[in-house]
């Protein structure tokens, strides 16, 4: 398709295990993962920690190298960039971490941490790129006074604006949010939030948003898709992941969001019981069957496929349709 900015094919990542104690293997981090990202849309990536998320994001923006798949960035392998084609497309893209104070250096002030992208891809210096981080701390909701002052002098919620304001200083096409509102209070997710829906239709942006956070995902994305133990289980529009989940990991996740409907409230819902598997060993067949009620013997021995069951709509289940029955898991 024309319109797509990412496509991830077949994307799976391992690390083996290293240390003195450490025993021969590997952990699967992520396992044959297959999505795409249309240009200006935000594709909300969910699941419990250590499902693979971040390590997925990683690998989407070239920071670590796959053990095997592909990404494709305008329909090119970015593994297979020139060093010059490589610069480019660390330019066009960018990427918010969760912890801001983690992610802005203590010793550098704002107007440095910010500008430093402008310097690094030749973009403005001097007065110029001073300028710009003006410009660039307004954007975010932050002010001129603000460039001469060091990260631990600022909120949590103003530590994001500023990382916020770093990602945007190269111009990018594609930004990934690794859980960016994670750390904040409530009240300064919303206004996060809105500050970043507000920047994705100002400047034509294109997110990969990751969250364990339902209603964050709910609020911002267009296309939603639910990871489990490195594997990408479910993805379809909003719409229908939120009204008409098709695998029980969903449901169960929707199950855990707070329902401010008191209707919502009497019914009953599904709850997850059990552990997740380790990474390093996980189960045959299905990677929920260990935790999943309508479990039968094909999927602790035969892997689901991520069909499409409609044209936006795709499921790795061997029973999708049950996941709408009542009860609990």
């Amino acid at each position: 398709m024309a319109d797509v900015l990412i496509e991830c094919k077949n994307v799976t990542k391992c690390f083996p295990l290293r240390g003195v104690f450490a025993k021969k293997g590997k952990v699967h981090a992520v396992e044959g993962v297959s999505f795409y990202i249309k240009r200006g849309e935000t594709l909300g990536l969910v699941g419990e920690s250590g499902c693979g998320k971040t390590t997925l994001a990683r690998i989407i923006l070239g920071l670590i190298l796959p053990t095997s798949g592909s990404v494709f960035f305008e329909g090119k392998d970015i593994f297979k960039f020139s060093k010059r084609e490589l610069k480019g497309f660390r330019r066009r893209t960018a990427m918010v971490f969760q912890d801001p104070f983690a992610s802005l250096n203590p010793r550098m002030m704002i107007a440095d941490i910010v500008g430093e992208p402008l310097v690094i891809h030749g973009i403005a210096y001097g007065e110029d790129k001073d300028e710009t981080v003006k410009e660039l701390l307004e954007r975010v909701g932050l002010k001129e006074e603000h460039m001469y002052r060091y990260p631990h002098e600022f909120s949590g919620g103003q530590r994001q604006r500023i990382a916020i304001a770093r990602a945007l200083a190269a111009d990018p096409e594609f930004i990934v949010l690794d859980e960016p509102t994670s750390a904040l209070d409530v009240s300064v997710q919303a206004k996060i939030l809105n500050l970043l829906n507000r920047l994705k239709e100002e400047l034509g942006l294109t997110y990969l948003f990751i969250s364990h956070d339902l209603s964050v995902i709910r609020h911002i994305s267009d296309r939603v898709g639910v990871m489990y133990l490195g594997k990408l289980v479910e993805e379809g529009k909003r719409e229908e992941i939120f009204s008409a989940p098709l695998h029980p990991y969903t449901a169960a996740l929707l199950a855990t969001s707070p329902k401010p409907d008191p209707r919502e409230r009497g019914k009953k819902r599904f709850f997850l019981k059990g552990e997740v598997p380790s990474a390093i060993n996980p189960p045959r067949g299905c990677r929920f069957h260990t935790r999943c009620p309508f479990a039968e013997s094909i999927c602790a021995s035969e892997e689901p496929r991520l069909e499409r069951l409609s044209d936006t709509h795709r499921v790795a289940c061997h029973y999708p349709l049950k996941a709408g029955r009542e009860g609990e898991l």
